[in-house]
């Protein structure tokens, strides 16, 4: 179940309509194809899709590990996808099958950037979703943070 469903609700009503129908639009995608054990909720002034802390609580700084995200930015919307950039190989895969899309492909170091949902490949972002299980995500995490 999502928690903290009223800041997520508070967050929507405060967007521009045409941000708004394109994060729910994402959001329904997104929710369509979450594995099971992870949570949404609102953090870092984000709508997150992350591993709740009585899964793993070993993290840094203490909060949630972070597997998707949503964020209305100034001139575009984010979709984070720590999942994906948490993994070189993973990363070039996705960056493959974005390009093959003939969408613009306009990433930053853990996001993907758009301002228009036809810039956005749905059935990619589901697919990128739903490829890993929360204990696959931790593992990957850390894998990662070995290295650091």
């Amino acid at each position: 179940m999502p928690s903290n469903q009223s800041e997520i609700e508070t967050y929507l009503a405060d967007l521009s309509d045409d941000r708004r129908e394109l994060i729910e639009e994402v959001r329904q995608v997104i929710l369509d194809n979450l594995p099971e054990g992870y949570e949404e909720a609102f953090n870092w002034g984000m709508i997150t899709y992350q591993v709740p802390l009585e899964i793993y609580p070993d993290t840094y700084n203490k909060k949630p590990l972070m597997y998707a995200a949503l964020a209305s930015q100034k001139n575009h919307i984010s979709l984070y996808l720590t999942g994906i950039y948490s993994d070189d190989e993973a990363k070039r895969e996705f960056e493959q099958a974005y390009k093959a899309t003939g969408k613009r492909y306009d990433v930053g170091k853990s996001c993907v950037r758009f301002r228009r949902l036809d810039d956005l490949p749905l059935p990619l972002i589901g697919e990128t979703i739903a490829s890993l299980s929360v204990d696959e995500f931790i593992d990957r995490f850390k894998a990662a943070s070995s290295k650091r």
